[in-house]
């Protein structure tokens, strides 16, 4: 592969770690074989990507420049020129799929919005952050990094940290640590509870996660009469995603 050109674009930091780069794709699980790469650059990942198996693999990337090179180097590849968080991913995936990439940092909180809500259709997740935004998605009940992202995924997601990278591996190198996690589907297909409500609870609790949820979920303007008073006195930070559904539930109950 050619030398990595120095760009930055939208924020994104472009690896020069081939073995790096390798150990991502490798942390994909065999079985994804419909696959997206969400900005691929000058195709660090890409090339590892092309040696799996897959039966659908697409690139989709922002860049012009970028996109001109990936024809020019990699002339078999679907290139997607485009911005992922306008995507309908059912047309251009008929079944499930897995996406990957080193994401842009400015917009990888909101990839992983765009993933929830197609919980249903990406299986799995594979992506290098900002470490600190690494460490908040995979947070648990307790963690003062644990917020919005850490309940909506791990509702639906088991979530692993899998490794730090260091700044030296990028060009241009970025003045943070940036982290590797991986989020594959879990079993559950449905919340036992409104699943709107339960999005808006969650948002209303880590808006103002310093107060109570007493205090923190009267911005909803629902009725809180049956929910216990000892969910109430916590903080959203200490509540699992089990003990968020049962607060809605309770809301509903009175609704």
């Amino acid at each position: 592969m050619n030398e990595v050109r120095a760009k930055k674009f939208l924020g994104q930091h472009f690896l020069t770690d081939e073995g790096i780069a390798r150990r991502i794709v490798d942390s994909l699980s065999a079985e994804s074989r419909q696959v997206l790469e969400i900005g691929p650059g000058m195709g660090v990942l890409t090339k590892y990507l092309m040696e799996r198996e897959a039966t659908d693999f697409h690139v989709v990337e922002i860049d012009r420049e970028s996109v001109v090179w990936l024809h020019e180097y990699y002339p078999g590849l679907d290139v997607i020129e485009g911005d992922f968080l306008k995507m309908d991913l059912s047309s251009l995936f008929h079944d499930t799929c897995a996406i990957i990439g080193n994401f842009p940092y400015n917009i990888s909180s909101q990839i992983l919005f765009k993933v929830f809500e197609q919980r249903n259709r990406v299986t799995e997740v594979v992506g290098m952050f900002q470490k600190e935004v690494a460490e908040r998605v995979a947070a648990g009940p307790g963690s003062k990094t644990y917020g919005i992202l850490s309940v909506l995924l791990s509702a639906f997601y088991d979530i692993e940290y899998l490794f730090t990278v260091p700044e030296y591996v990028f060009n241009p190198p970025p003045k943070v640590k940036s982290a590797v996690i991986r989020l594959r589907r879990n079993n559950v297909t449905a919340l036992e509870c409104d699943e709107k409500l339960f999005v808006q609870t969650v948002k209303a609790g880590f808006n103002q996660r310093r107060k109570t949820l007493r205090n923190a979920l009267r911005q909803l303007a629902m009725p809180l009469d049956n929910v216990p008073e000892k969910m109430l006195a916590q903080r959203a930070e200490q509540l699992s995603v089990d003990e968020f559904v049962i607060i809605v539930k309770f809301i509903e109950s009175c609704l």
